[in-house]
């Protein structure tokens, strides 16, 4: 498109440059990110198009989705032509976006090395604001037979109580479980806390004849595991 130096609304783009009318034309998945939030949108303001203005949401965010859904509706609606009408909806289109990476998860997996856990629980963890505690119960064979939630917490730790842990074990008839917990800074480095609480695991896992077999610490791209560093 010929730049004039005036900022142009999406309904004034030539045709064959409005994302709705290239989804028509190409398909979805020829849109940038900027486009596609552009369409949830609608518009922006006066000085600039709705792409112009997710393009400088996603800078902000190093052109992460990821980050994007980080975001709060007050963060969002600093950037000017955002009120909170498009925040919500913005915020709405990052909980999707989750929400189906969870339905891609598969409740039958047979665990057999940390990556596998890292690839399950990475929709429930990768862009947490605040620390959470899950849970992975496995059968003899180690598939999966169910997930739960044992803490949540703050910015930089949570309270885990052991004898909730092993009462989800108990209940469900799992003979192993993983312990997989969430680093909000980005840091892979366990805490003496996490030290800790791996210690205490494994320790009540030995009384009551149950496989402690990792700890797994979550960030947005990376994990650490305490089994595979030869801390457990």
């Amino acid at each position: 498109m010929e730049n004039t130096g005036k900022k142009l609304s999406i309904r004034e783009w030539p045709e064959d440059e409005r994302p709705r009318e290239k989804v028509l034309r190409n398909g979805v998945s020829t849109l940038s990110k900027s486009e596609l939030l552009a369409i949830l949108i609608g518009s922006g303001n006066a000085e600039e198009s709705a792409v112009e203005l997710m393009k400088k949401v996603l800078t902000s965010c190093n052109d992460s989705i990821a980050e994007l859904s980080k975001l709060t509706v007050d963060e969002l609606c600093s950037f000017k032509g955002i009120g909170s009408a498009k925040a919500i909806t913005i915020i709405a289109a990052c909980e999707l976006w989750k929400r189906r990476k969870e339905d891609d998860r598969d409740d039958h997996l047979v665990v057999r090395t940390s990556q596998d856990v890292y690839d399950y629980f990475y929709p429930l963890l990768c862009d947490l604001t605040i620390e959470e505690c899950h849970v992975l119960l496995l059968n003899n064979m180690n598939r999966v037979i169910d997930s739960v939630k044992v803490g949540s917490g703050g910015y930089t730790g949570t309270m885990v109580d052991i004898r909730y842990v092993l009462r989800e074990a108990i209940m469900k008839r799992a003979t192993g479980l993983i312990l997989c917990h969430n680093h909000p800074s980005g840091s892979l480095k366990p805490s003496k806390e996490d030290d800790k609480l791996t210690q205490s695991i494994a320790s009540a896992c030995l009384i009551m004849n149950i496989r402690f077999l990792d700890h797994i610490i979550f960030t947005d791209r990376r994990f650490f595991s305490y089994k595979d560093e030869g801390r457990l």
